[in-house]
């Protein structure tokens, strides 16, 4: 069951939203002086101004003028099942705390718990080629599988295919709206916005019934990157919005990766470029989980040990018995053909396992990989992975 925050507390934190002429650094700064919005509107207009906002601010919170849109705000959170976050809230995510600018308050629709995972951000243009398009789905599948919470905008193209492939693959996905959460932008998506709000996460910093306006969603890409450990660019114009979310995302000292494209397509110029500028190039998923810090790193192999029932600290041969409960037996014959200390070819795996097809053979492979018991060479070639 969600967690909602108590009735009075909650009109506070939308009335601090709702106030006019207040922004969010402002906004923060209040709640770091006053340290509850209950207490910033006791405060009086002097002791507003002595924390370093302006006399017409200070006036407006004094005034309590929000309430009334905080009253209306609170009924639409109630006819929608949505929910506030704010900054003090234990659930609000660490990384987007971190920020230069994060917003005080988050408006949320769904499984807010999953905020608490590892998370990556896919961006790319509204306009894709059918190239982009694989990539991306291909991309969040696997990257799901690897552990990894999907961050997007849910606009068209590569946002709804990154959303599509990971709720397919029944992982988990955050869409960061440019609008309310009450709101559904772009039309089409209303389908994919409702099955986000059951299986995913919709959050946004806009109070609901924002209309999409286009000023809204450069800042929202903020939160884009501030939510994730780094940002994926697939397909996109020099100049897009993509190319803003991966600078945002460079700016908050996240990772950007990128997935070259062909350099006759346009929609190949954003991510090349960021690759020439030092982006990590991306042509499968390892490729992002291997830049990731040593810490997010062992969260995911645990995570993955977890699903083929294996206990951290387990030596090799009781990790390879505990994966009769939850690996196939193509996955035991690779473990028992695999080396610590001499590579293993694929092909020659493949020519070895005669009854079991390649396809099988590489999806059992990926598991492994992802469960840290196993590790990929350059030449398609595999070593076995000890346990400490």
């Amino acid at each position: 069951m969600p967690v909602f925050l108590p009735r009075e507390s909650e009109l506070h934190w939308l009335a601090l939203r709702m106030t006019p002429g207040l922004g969010t650094r402002t906004a923060v700064q209040l709640i770091e002086t006053f340290k509850t919005p209950e207490a910033v509107f006791r405060a009086s207009r002097s002791e507003l101004e002595a924390s370093g906002v302006s006399s017409g601010v200070a006036q407006s919170v004094a005034s309590g003028c929000a309430f009334d849109d905080a009253v209306t705000q609170q009924q639409k959170l109630a006819e929608t099942g949505a929910m506030v976050i704010p900054l003090t809230d234990p659930r609000y995510p660490a990384r987007l705390k971190e920020i230069f600018d994060p917003p005080p308050l988050l408006f949320a629709r769904g499984r807010v718990e999953i905020m608490e995972e590892l998370m990556l951000g896919i961006v790319g243009t509204r306009r894709p080629t059918a190239y982009g398009t694989a990539a991306a789905a291909r991309l969040a599948k696997d990257l799901t599988g690897a552990g990894l919470t999907i961050v997007s905008g849910m606009a068209r193209g590569i946002d709804t295919a990154a959303h599509r492939a990971a709720l397919e693959a029944g992982g988990s996905t955050i869409a960061v709206f440019g609008c309310g959460v009450d709101e559904v932008y772009p039309a089409e998506n209303r389908k994919l916005a409702e099955r986000l709000s059951k299986d995913g996460l919709v959050v946004s910093e806009f109070p609901m019934a924002t209309p999409p306006y286009p000023q809204n969603f450069p800042i929202r890409n903020r939160i884009i990157a501030g939510l994730s450990v780094g940002v994926l660019v697939v397909e996109g114009g020099e100049y897009s919005g993509s190319a803003i979310t991966a600078k945002l995302a460079a700016e908050q000292n996240r990772e950007v990766f990128a997935v070259p494209g062909n350099i006759t397509s346009k929609m190949s110029w954003g991510p090349n470029l960021l690759i020439k500028q030092g982006a990590k190039l991306v042509q499968e998923w390892n490729d992002v989980v291997v830049e990731l810090k040593p810490e997010d790193r062992r969260r995911l192999a645990d995570r993955c040990r977890n699903r083929l029932n294996l206990k951290d600290g387990e030596s090799n041969d009781t990790a390879q018995s505990s994966l009769s409960f939850g690996m196939d037996a193509t996955g035991r014959a690779i473990l028992n053909h695999l080396k610590p200390d001499a590579p293993v070819a694929l092909d020659y795996l493949v020519e070895t396992l005669a009854g079991t097809s390649p396809a099988d053979i590489i999806a059992a492979l990926f598991e492994l990989e992802l469960a840290g018991l196993v590790r990929q060479l350059p030449g398609k070639s595999f070593i076995k992975v000890w346990f400490d």
